[in-house]
């Protein structure tokens, strides 16, 4: 399938807000304002899907599959609208990709940015399309006002700039729940890489919150490993170690996963207890990932800053660090 890379988003252009998993009621008003005011700074203009309101928040906080649908299809029909980010994530974004019409996203290409559970819609419309998606932040991530400069730096890099880079990693992270307390931040200094495994790869995207990446094993959504691969796995503090092991296993098992170059993993939060030993153990667990290069604690996932990473773009991880191009 051909690659169909989005145009840039530049000042001036609008982006469409949606709720393809947990609705917007969830986001507070400090939250809002804060993402409002950075949205403008870079001179971007904010729409929300005629779905994506306070009311549509049903008992799991979602709301029903067909209003979801349209809001995404409309984002991506409507000319105006250059870029679709997603309000958080969830649990249920895979319910839509039944009922996408995957031929009007080819003929209207554009950027879709999330991450967490959106994981199975950035892969699922890669593996329906071709179109380049990202693994990045949610229009909720630009609520947090402190800690955000590197997040905010690498968005505009990938969707705004050159859209290539040598990633390095931050110089400090968090893990608290800065929704709730904006200003009573804890950072931690970033300890860097972990190499796990030496080497160097080079391949395509694809991957992201790898209890989400399992829900589409089987489906026409995963996009699968056909040409060389670097897989992006994360995971969320409910993972511990056991569940992160047979899970990376479960993909490990897929007929084409020898066409998998390299890995690269998220940071863990300091709920799932999962530490550099335990890690380098899980890895060495998995008989299919002898021999291949893994690099971990690396920005994305659940913990802040984080990248956006391109889905379907290219990757090269060295023993030194990482690099990324669409």
């Amino acid at each position: 399938m051909e690659k169909i890379i989005p145009a840039k988003l530049c000042s001036g252009d609008e982006i469409r807000v949606v709720a393809p998993s947990t609705g917007l009621k969830i986001i507070g008003p400090d939250s809002r304002a804060n993402a409002a005011a950075r949205f403008a700074e870079m001179g971007l203009k904010v729409s929300f899907a005629k779905n994506t309101n306070d009311e549509n928040f049903d008992r799991f906080g979602t709301s029903d599959i067909q209003k979801r649908v349209d809001d995404i299809m409309d984002a991506f029909v409507d000319s105006k609208v250059k870029a679709i980010f997603t309000i958080i994530g969830g649990f249920n974004s895979n319910q839509l990709l039944p009922y996408l019409d995957y031929n009007l996203i080819k003929k209207n290409p554009k950027i879709i940015c999330g991450f967490s559970d959106i994981t199975a819609l950035l892969n699922g419309i890669y593996a329906q399309t071709g179109l380049v998606t990202f693994l990045g932040p949610h229009y909720s991530s630009f609520g947090m006002k402190h800690g955000f400069d590197y997040t905010w730096d690498m968005m505009k890099k990938m969707l705004m700039g050159e859209a290539k880079a040598e990633i390095k990693p931050s110089a400090e992270w968090s893990d608290d729940l800065w929704f709730i307390n904006q200003d009573e931040r804890t950072f931690i200094p970033n300890n860097g890489y972990w190499v796990l495994h030496e080497g160097e790869a080079s391949g395509r995207l694809v991957g992201g919150n790898l209890c989400t990446q399992i829900l589409l094993l089987g489906s026409a959504y995963w996009p699968g490993f056909k040409e060389d691969t670097v897989l992006l796995v994360e995971d969320t503090s409910g993972s511990d170690g056991k569940t992160f092991l047979r899970n990376l296993q479960a993909l490990a098992y897929q007929p084409d996963f020898d066409k998998v170059k390299g890995v690269v993993i998220g940071r863990f939060q300091k709920g799932s207890q999962i530490s550099r030993e335990d890690l380098v153990y899980i890895v060495n667990s998995i008989p299919q990932l002898k021999n291949i290069p893994i690099l971990a604690n690396v920005d994305f996932g659940h913990t802040t800053p984080m990248l956006t990473l391109p889905i379907g773009g290219v990757a090269k991880i060295t023993s030194k660090g990482l690099w990324i191009e669409i």
